[in-house]
């Protein structure tokens, strides 16, 4: 899951060598916390979050088989 969120932010932003993704997970779920530059957030949250919830749909479904819950958060 965090290379499938780092691949796609990395295609979106200016500056790809700033994003980072750190995965930290417990029994139930995985939490993906997304870093990026701060002229970048706009790109990769999109008008009206579109982008942002795009992003949490592809997670969701690659995350299908893991039976855990998948949380994208989107930090600068």
């Amino acid at each position: 899951m965090k290379e499938l969120v780092e691949v796609i932010a990395k295609a979106l932003v200016d500056h790809p060598e700033e994003v980072v993704v750190t995965e930290s997970e417990n029994e139930k779920s995985i939490v993906l916390e997304l870093h990026v530059a701060q002229p970048d957030m706009g790109k990769v949250i999109g008008k009206q979050g579109r982008i942002a919830k795009a992003i949490r749909s592809v997670v969701k479904a690659a995350a299908t088989k893991s039976d855990k819950k998948v949380v994208v958060d989107i930090i600068q």
